[in-house]
């Protein structure tokens, strides 16, 4: 006889598993709290966190209030007020609706709730810990809701132990905090982090808004956006296209104030600034989508940040034609004039130059000019390119034929190889196996790639000092994030000195950056880092090196002399690995005497 394997779960572990969906950090507790302090009707939220919210979160506000039964019963699995039927989920307008956010928070953490609404005389006090009910009475306390939770993760320690840095993790409730803030300017909000205020933000306007969160340099930055149509409303901000920056920072879409993440309408945005901006430069954004609730489903992820739209076309033309013509009404967009004086210097060929004399241009013609001839180099090979390139000569011999069918020799007898650039990207030289082909660019890369690496861990400073300078703001997760690299930034070269939260002034620059511009090459280097971040590469040095490498090693389309090919020749078989580039790419290949004869038969 057979038995039964099938059995229902507790409470508790049904708990933490949904836990395990709606809360994977601090950070999820907080939007959670302070999305129903928000539904709550409150007018003021303050969060106050410790040790990045891992062992302490408390949200604040002057909503409305529960009863005695209510304040009991929102620590049940799906207790809400917000929906009675199905059909209600297609006409959500809340921030919550689902009622697992305080169950799952209360099965993995030690809360203390506190609310009174007002007309009750006295509040309620309920403690729980790990979906547990410890105490429930009546306490004195003013209208509204303050929600503690400690020690998240604390009976799940599996779960605690895949936290990141406290760093990290403060910037990810720095997100969620701008997610929700951004859009309800009309609610005053205080942040409190390790008993130190980072953000006191009144009640105001849209644009005070944003200005208060990213800094007052944003006052001049934006440009309103408003499109009205039938079907949808986008209203918001877009940043001006000269402020654009490379690191992907400022970018907020919101459909009926409620943070969302749609790439297609980000390519909208995007498109619409084609053109204006540098290829490696990201649009700003803080756009708000408003339309009926039930085209779009919201109901599709646990956290809520994906939706679908029932005409998402419709929805991208909207959006691109919002944003070009914010654009266009202030005289950003490229116009052709069609009044220009004819005097103005304007070349437009033959028919312009009728009435003006031919001058035959001037030239110099020299008629032993030979463009592929170079001085003798002598240059101290490193030992694994010694293998490869001795005898090169094999191959290829330093004899051309002229056109009257005599040998000469252009080429200096003790010349060891011949470079020549393939398209300006490529360097080809000979071999004892056959011709060598290298990427430019990718070999470089590998070369300046390892050169960083040993510096940081040899602490070898190569820096230039800068005749001018540079300041530097950043929001505040990016200033987070500049503040963890500074000291890995240091031993490379950077100098780098902190103003305030958000400020930095660059003084000095590794002598591999001459002539570029350290303010980019900064927000390259947190761009990358994030980038590499959420790829679950999160070794400090391995990220800065590779994006450094990246962004100072000689690009394709570069014009080399003999001499610096040669120096990159050499210094890549120097390398511990010459094969592949930091991304993985092949850097050469060998074309062996056998390929050109095969091709030739």
């Amino acid at each position: 006889m057979s038995l039964d394997i099938i059995k229902l779960l507790p409470d508790s572990v049904a708990n933490q598993i949904a836990a395990g969906e709606v809360i994977q950090r601090p950070a999820s507790v907080v939007k959670e709290l302070i999305e129903n302090a928000i539904d709550a009707g409150a007018t003021q939220i303050d969060l106050i966190v410790k040790d990045a919210g891992r062992t302490f979160i408390t949200v604040i506000d002057n909503g409305c209030g529960m009863s005695e039964t209510d304040a009991r019963l929102c620590f049940e699995r799906h207790a809400t007020s917000k929906i009675t039927c199905a059909d209600d989920l297609f006409a959500i307008k809340t921030m919550g609706f689902r009622g697992e956010a305080l169950a799952s928070i209360a099965a993995v953490a030690q809360v203390e709730l506190t609310t009174r609404r007002k007309e009750d005389e006295v509040g309620t006090k309920i403690r729980i810990e790990g979906s547990k009910v410890l105490e429930q009475l009546p306490k004195p306390a003013s209208v509204g809701t303050n929600f503690t939770v400690k020690n998240l993760f604390f009976n799940v320690p599996a779960r605690r132990n895949f936290l990141k840095s406290n760093e990290a993790e403060l910037r990810h409730i720095n997100e969620e905090f701008f997610r929700i803030t951004i859009m309800n300017p009309e609610i005053g909000f205080t942040f409190v982090s390790n008993d130190k205020e980072l953000f006191h933000l009144y009640p105001g306007t849209l644009k005070q808004r944003i200005v208060g969160l990213f800094g007052k340099d944003y006052d001049g930055k934006l440009l309103p956006v408003n499109q009205v149509t039938e079907t949808v409303t986008i209203d918001g901000f877009i940043v001006k296209p000269e402020f654009s920056k490379k690191t992907r920072g400022e970018q907020y879409f919101f459909v009926n104030r409620r943070f969302i993440k749609h790439a297609y309408l980000h390519h909208a945005v995007e498109n619409a600034y084609k053109e204006l901006i540098p290829q490696d430069c990201f649009p700003g954004y803080f756009l708000d989508i408003q339309i009926d609730p039930k085209e779009i489903d919201i109901n599709i992820h646990p956290t809520k940040t994906e939706v679908n739209f029932i005409d998402v076309k419709l929805i991208y033309a909207i959006m691109h034609s919002a944003v070009r013509k914010a654009i266009g009404q202030n005289n950003l967009a490229p116009m052709l004039d069609f009044d220009i004086n004819p005097n103005m210097g304007i070349d437009f060929g033959e028919a312009s130059r009728m009435d003006r004399p031919v001058i035959t241009p001037k030239t110099d013609f020299d008629p032993n000019y030979n463009p592929f001839k170079i001085s003798p180099i002598r240059h101290q090979q490193q030992q694994n390119w010694r293998i490869a390139y001795d005898n090169s000569n094999d191959i290829v011999a330093n004899t051309q034929i002229d056109a009257n069918g005599k040998e000469n020799k252009p080429f200096e007898e003790d010349q060891k190889s011949l470079y020549i650039q393939l398209q300006q990207s490529y360097i080809v030289t000979t071999v004892k196996s056959g011709i060598l082909v290298i990427d430019q660019h990718l070999a470089h890369e590998r070369i300046l790639y390892e050169k960083y690496l040993k510096e940081m861990e040899t602490e070898v400073i190569a820096s230039q000092q800068e005749l001018f300078p540079h300041h530097i703001s950043l929001n505040i997760n990016d200033a987070s994030m500049l503040k963890e690299l500074k000291p890995e930034l240091e031993k490379i070269g950077f100098r780098i000195e902190t103003m305030n939260n958000t400020t930095f002034v660059i003084n000095g620059t590794p002598v591999d950056c001459k002539g570029s511009d350290a303010v980019s090459i900064i927000e390259k280097i947190l761009e990358d880092y994030k980038n590499n971040l959420s790829g679950n590469q999160s070794d400090k040095k391995l990220n800065l090196a590779r994006s450094l490498a990246s962004q100072m090693a000689v690009k394709a389309g570069q014009t080399l002399s003999s001499v610096e090919m040669q120096d990159i020749v050499d210094r890549l078989f120097g390398c511990a690995v010459a094969e592949v580039a930091p991304n993985g790419r092949r850097i050469f290949t060998i074309i062996n005497a056998d390929d050109i004869k095969t091709r030739l038969n």
